[in-house]
């Protein structure tokens, strides 16, 4: 195990095969950048940087990656493949959210606040994903601060992109 794959307390990634950083993905990420609302302002040198940050992990189909109430300190990308999203109802049911595929991010809030997942992912498909953790992004602003600060205003837009959309579905519920 190294130091990279270490960093994360995740115990749903230690079920996951580690693949290294994503230097070796970056082409694929490259690949799919159009579709990467995280990096919708990163150029291909920019990626290029960031990519040393990154872990990849391949996820079985069916593999847990995030379970709903667990500690989290990282994101995901995933860069091939699909993975559903999954909230425990009010009678503890599971509802499906939604599903993802190449370019999608998720675990972003728990990457900015530390607090517990607010949902689970699992793999619909074998898949790949590249995962930043809260260490990774303390040395992106350290070693590369214009790069940090970059990163940081995506993750703020696509938190508040979220929050409006939220917002909106719940204002088109509420009782009047």
């Amino acid at each position: 195990m190294t130091d990279a794959q270490d960093r994360s307390s995740a115990p749903t990634l230690k079920a996951l095969t580690f693949l290294g950083d994503a230097g070796h993905y970056a082409d694929r990420i490259l690949d799919i950048l159009e579709h990467i609302a995280l990096f919708e302002d990163f150029d291909q040198e920019e990626v290029m940087r960031l990519a040393p940050y990154l872990r990849m992990y391949r996820a079985l189909q069916g593999a847990p990656i995030i379970r709903e109430g667990d500690a989290g300190d990282f994101m995901l990308l995933v860069v091939s493949g699909r993975v559903e999203i999954v909230k425990a109802g009010p009678d503890g049911l599971p509802t499906i959210l939604g599903a993802v595929g190449p370019g999608g991010v998720l675990g972003e809030m728990s990457l900015v606040d530390g607090e517990p997942r607010s949902a689970s992912c699992y793999a619909l498909v074998d898949s790949v994903i590249a995962v930043l953790d809260r260490a990774g992004l303390s040395s992106i602003v350290t070693d590369d601060p214009r790069l940090g600060v970059k990163l940081m205003i995506e993750l703020v837009q696509i938190l508040t992109r979220r929050l409006r959309e939220l917002a909106s579905r719940l204002a088109g519920t509420a009782d009047v």
